[in-house]
């Protein structure tokens, strides 16, 4: 059975409100800010804690220390050599990520077992274990994650050479595993001391704790497990900013890959900055699926690309608009981008039909609604929210997607391509000699 847009607007009409995420709030006595959404419909509880610190924060001779960390929270604190085997005793699992603007963890453990989680989370917290053994095992790691994933996959150098083309200043001109791979190689241990004293403190922290869970119960873990750490300061961020660009930069890369690709980036607003979400469904409209313009008339139609797909990366700074394709066998790369530009014009001097923006509004908004069924998505739409400045973002979302007008869009698509706007990076496959 296939349901459309109008099915899944219902849907949002009539089951929309149980899933406005529910919370209470409260900071404990050394800046901590802990947040607590109760569902009594799971048996689970989770734990969500941001560290305000990405790869946005690094300096430039020194890159890749965020991601760096993550690891290094996994090497055992001074209490706990081993962070996942009691952890794994009471049927519990973790992860982690890092992002330019943030460090993530998370533990989803039985409610039952929810003291657990406050323990290893505020004894590494409090008091990681630095020592040379566990810097060479994590800087190993993460070495050959680099190597595999950047240096020795197809396309995987991409965003390694791309972004410091579209940004000339800000720190996101380099990827979240480094701009060098010597950085990691040469961190030394006081490094990696100083930079968790300075970012992974309670005052730079988020705290979410979701599921089964009372607030009492959390808030009298809170202050046992994190209230006597030490709570330091929240760093002063100097960050360079983007000066608006005025020239198309583009580049090219010849590598062993399996088919030509064009990539594309255009300059947009932030995550919560004005126009965000009306960039947003413009990108939907262009290539969010194979119902999308640039899909349906360079994929399906013209047979000029095998693959086309456009976004917004959603950084915390002003981000990008990708718009990515993989050119079709026989399609030379400098006809495919003549017709990706053919088609880009055509899009924004065709005007954008009401319909058409109703669509992927219902698209959106029913993505929202389906990813906050797994209470750990809920607690990490919380942490993100309230990381950003105002945790009640995370319910204010759909009314703002729902509330974009029609000349927004198109004013955004008026605004971004034009000449000036545009990076360009052609990766081309190398011929067989």
């Amino acid at each position: 059975m296939v349901f459309g847009p109008n099915f899944l607007l219902l849907f949002l009409f009539l089951f929309y409100p149980i899933y406005m995420i529910s919370y209470e709030q409260f900071t404990l006595a050394n800046g901590l800010q802990v947040i607590v959404h109760e569902d009594p419909t799971t048996t689970l509880a989770v734990m969500d804690v941001i560290y305000d610190v990405g790869s946005r924060d690094e300096e430039p001779h020194r890159t890749g220390f965020a991601h760096l960390f993550e690891h290094l929270m996994f090497g055992g604190s001074e209490n706990i050599p081993n962070y996942d085997t009691p952890l794994q005793r009471v049927g519990g699992e973790n992860n982690a990520f890092t992002t330019p603007d943030l460090t993530n963890y998370y533990i989803s453990v039985p409610s039952q077992n929810l003291e657990t989680a406050f323990w290893l989370e505020s004894d590494r917290m409090k008091q990681l274990a630095f020592n040379p053994e566990s810097l060479e095992v994590q800087r190993k790691v993460v070495i050959e994650e680099f190597k595999q994933r950047y240096l020795n996959q197809p396309y995987g150098d991409l965003w390694l050479k791309f972004r410091p083309l579209i940004y000339q200043v800000h720190p996101y001109r380099w990827a979240t595993i480094g701009a060098d791979i010597k950085h990691i190689e040469e961190a030394s241990l006081a490094d990696v001391k100083a930079f968790f004293a300075q970012y992974y403190v309670p005052a730079n922290a988020i705290l979410v704790v979701a599921g089964q869970v009372k607030l009492a119960e959390v808030k009298a873990l809170a202050e046992k497990w994190f209230e006597p750490i030490p709570g330091g300061a929240k760093p002063a961020r100097t960050r360079m900013q983007e000066p608006e660009q005025q020239e198309d930069r583009r580049m090219e890369i010849s590598a062993d890959v399996p088919a030509d690709r064009i990539y594309r980036a255009y300059p947009v607003p932030g995550r919560y900055d004005a126009g965000f979400y009306a960039v947003d469904l413009m990108s939907d409209l262009l290539g969010r699926n194979e119902s999308s313009f640039l899909y349906l008339n360079l994929v399906q139609d013209a047979r000029i690309f095998d693959s086309l797909h456009a976004h917004q990366t959603g950084s915390l700074d002003p981000g990008l608009l990708v718009i990515q394709g993989q050119v079709a066998e026989g399609i030379s790369l400098e006809d495919a981008e003549i017709a990706l530009d053919k088609a880009i014009s055509s899009f924004v001097a065709s005007g954008i039909q009401e319909k058409d923006l109703q669509r992927v509004k219902n698209q959106a908004e029913a993505s929202l609604v389906f990813g906050e069924v797994e209470v750990l998505n809920r607690a990490m739409n919380l942490a993100m929210a309230a990381n950003a400045g105002n945790v009640d973002f995370v319910n204010s979302e759909a009314e703002q997607i729902a509330s974009v007008p029609l000349a927004d869009v198109q004013k955004w698509a008026d605004k971004l391509f034009v000449r000036g706007k545009k990076n360009t990076l052609l990766y081309r496959k190398q011929k067989a000699i």
